[in-house]
């Protein structure tokens, strides 16, 4: 009885507030056939806030896939317009 476990990006999806959520499945398999699986999901906002002042976010530790969607959709229009969404909406990403 051989078991392995495998971590996939399932699904990347930009939301409205132009975050990326991504799901992760977590896939324990025994002989090859699936017997487990379990959902994580994370989201990727372009800046967060530390010390009360905006971080971009360090896309080298993120999936090369989710890495790839995030630098086609995160212009530098976009990253302006989430820290303005941020602070209008009084949330702290």
């Amino acid at each position: 009885m051989a078991l392995t476990k495998e971590t996939v990006v399932a699904k990347a999806e930009v939301l409205q507030s132009n975050s990326i959520q991504v799901r992760t499945d977590t896939i324990i398999k025994e002989d090859g056939t699936e017997i487990s699986r379990s959902i994580n999901r994370t989201v990727v906002s372009p800046y967060t806030m530390v010390d009360g002042s905006w971080v971009e976010t360090d896309l080298s530790k993120v999936d090369a896939k989710v890495k790839a969607i995030a630098e086609a959709a995160w212009t530098d229009d976009v990253k302006t317009a989430y820290k303005a969404h941020a602070e209008a909406n009084t949330f702290i990403a």
